[in-house]
């Protein structure tokens, strides 16, 4: 991502998210950074409809509205399954996606799948991928 547009995706979020502790801000600059590298590294087609409002970003793949909800197991809150269900029904997403953002080299897929089966992702949404956020690559899980 350019300089010039981070800088202005991260005013938009402090102009848009005045209500947000310091906190919350800085967690959605790090949510729209992941947004931004992942559709650069995935299809950079994609358009980012929007990412302020929920954990969830919303995009749109040829007409087709989709969800991204990114999760870093080292740095993530609780997963609310539901609350993500509930989203894609009140926003008319089709396809849900859950992306496992890596920051290591050595990928940990054992300890994912674990997490996958413990919390039914699998059931909950379309696609799950892992991404390497440093080495911008991404394997798909389902």
């Amino acid at each position: 991502m350019e300089l010039n547009v981070f800088q202005k995706l991260t005013e938009q979020i402090t102009q848009e998210c005045y209500f947000m502790t310091d906190s919350q801000q800085e967690e959605k600059v790090i949510q729209l950074i992941d947004l931004h590298h992942f559709i650069e590294s995935y299809n950079q087609s994609l358009k980012v409809i929007d990412y302020i409002h929920h954990p969830i970003n919303i995009i749109d793949d040829n007409g087709v509205q989709k969800g991204i909800l990114f999760y870093d197991m080292k740095h993530s809150h609780a997963l609310d399954i539901y609350e993500s269900e509930l989203f894609k029904s009140h926003h008319q997403i089709q396809e849900l996606w859950f992306v496992f953002v890596e920051e290591e080299n050595v990928s940990q897929a054992e300890k994912y799948m674990d997490f996958i089966q413990l919390n039914a992702i699998d059931t909950f949404y379309d696609r799950i991928f892992m991404f390497n956020f440093f080495q911008s690559t991404i394997n798909v899980i389902k």
